[in-house]
Parts: C-alpha cells; sequence; structure tokens
C-alpha cells in the first residue's frame, strides 16, 4: 500500500505495464487501506479479509498473465509474486477463522 501512494518505481512499472497507471495503483491502495483498516477491528476483519482476498486475487491473476512472476524490469527475483501469495494464505485464513461473523449484524 504505502509504494502504491508514494509512486514506487515497482508499482509505476507494474501498472503501466497493466495499462492502469496512475489510477489503478491509487484505486488498489485504497483498497488496501480500507483492507487494512477492516482487518484491524475484530467486528469487521472478515470483510478485511474478503476484500484483501479480491484484491491479491488480482495482483496474483496479473503476475501470472500479463508481468510475470519475476518483475526483470525492476530488478524483482520473484519477491512481489511470493509476497502476494502470502497475503492471499494469510487473508485466506483470517477469513476462515471469523467465517462465522460473516453477514452477522449484532
Amino acid at each position: 500500500m504505502y509504494f502504491k501512494f508514494t509512486g514506487a518505481r515497482e508499482s509505476v512499472y507494474i501498472f503501466s505495464t497493466l495499462g492502469l497507471e496512475p489510477w489503478g495503483r491509487i484505486g488498489s491502495g485504497i483498497a488496501e487501506l480500507i483492507a487494512s483498516v477492516l482487518l484491524l477491528m475484530p467486528r469487521t476483519a472478515v470483510y478485511g479479509a474478503l476484500l484483501s482476498l479480491g484484491v491479491i486475487t488480482g495482483a496474483i491473476a496479473s503476475h501470472l498473465t500479463k508481468i510475470g512472476i519475476a518483475v526483470q524490469a525492476v530488478g524483482d527475483r520473484g519477491e512481489l509474486f511470493a509476497l502476494a501469495i502470502v497475503v492471499f494464505l494469510c487473508s485466506a485464513a483470517v477469513a476462515v477463522m471469523h467465517r462465522g461473523e460473516f453477514l452477522r449484524w449484532e
């Protein structure tokens, strides 16, 4: 999220490759920020996890279809893809742990 808002070289390159620079970068950064805030509050953690899953699924799909696992132009050796997998797994774990709270409005 930090890298998206600061216009880091990697983020700009990735979203330029996808044809979504700058609005895709900023929009996904906002979605990540919202997911982070939701994850911090127990009542909304499941929604943060689901939003995070949606955002990171898009990132993983982009890596697999358009930008590659290793983003060569920015010297990445697959670290960004590996981090995306870790975020996906952690978000899925939080969603499963809080599944009983999904759509419960008390």
